[in-house]
């Protein structure tokens, strides 16, 4: 049995493949919007929960897995941690899938700057007037709100009742809220960044697929500072930035 830990929009891709060849698969992932992806594909088990160690363990013992695929999003750190430790307590395989990085080859772009962490956004926009629109979600719009930075700060995120709730009982003005769903093309992020006279943007490294190359390519288009939060560090072993290789892989490795 093949355990997968899904968070991202290749995970539809990941199952289809998969598929072809079996059902017998648990498939994890951390929310109901997230089963509501994968549910039409076959697997013997579905969750679609946050889960703590003791929980994925139990999923081991129950499924009898062998080796679980680590698919979660670049910057869903916590839960590749729980994963690795888990394989390695239950010594089972751990495999894990990580986007490319979409600023490879524009780490020497002076309007690109590459930060740590959030805590440093205020260093940096101290030299840069004007709005910032933060694209990082909803969960960071609160920890970048309590940095009481000069600029104004307009946050983009999806239009649901329940992140909108959030951001205004916690003080943020409905002004200063994007309410829709990516990904977008030039022509939207263009529009974003000139009817809101943006003088920067905020980002994570999340990698092209979901629309980062047109917002980055827009960012720079209209010569807007680009700040973006870097990835964790980790050293994950087994990893593959390619699918098909990642598949291919397991395919040939594990009886499929």
């Amino acid at each position: 049995m093949i355990g997968f830990v899904l968070g991202t929009g290749e995970g539809r891709e990941i199952l289809a493949y998969i598929n072809k060849y079996t059902d017998e698969i648990v498939v994890s992932t951390a929310t109901q919007y997230g089963y509501e992806i994968y549910k039409d594909f076959k697997a013997k088990y579905f969750n679609y929960k946050p889960l703590n160690e003791e929980q994925f363990e139990e999923l081991v013992k129950e499924f009898g897995i062998k080796v679980f695929v680590d698919a979660s999003h670049p910057y869903a750190s916590e839960v590749s941690k729980t994963v690795i430790n888990v394989c390695g307590k239950m010594n089972i395989d751990y495999i894990r899938y990580e986007r490319k990085s979409y600023f490879t080859e524009l780490n020497n772009n002076e309007n690109i700057i590459f930060i740590d962490k959030y805590e440093e956004l205020d260093k940096v926009l101290e030299s840069i007037e004007g709005n910032v629109l933060n694209t990082t979600g909803s969960n960071n719009a609160l920890k970048i709100e309590s940095l009481n930075i000069k600029n104004r700060i307009i946050h983009r995120v999806l239009p649901s009742p329940k992140v909108i709730g959030k951001l205004l009982e916690n003080g943020v003005s409905i002004d200063n809220i994007i309410a829709i769903k990516g990904p977008f093309g030039i022509d939207i992020n263009n529009g974003i960044i000139k009817e809101y006279k943006i003088k920067a943007l905020i980002t994570k490294d999340s990698g092209e697929e979901g629309g980062m190359k047109e917002k980055i390519e827009s960012s720079l288009l209209n010569d807007i500072k680009v700040i973006v939060i870097k990835r964790p560090k980790f050293n994950y072993g087994k990893e593959f930035s390619d699918i098909k290789e990642m598949l291919e892989f397991i395919i040939s490795n594990y009886n499929l």
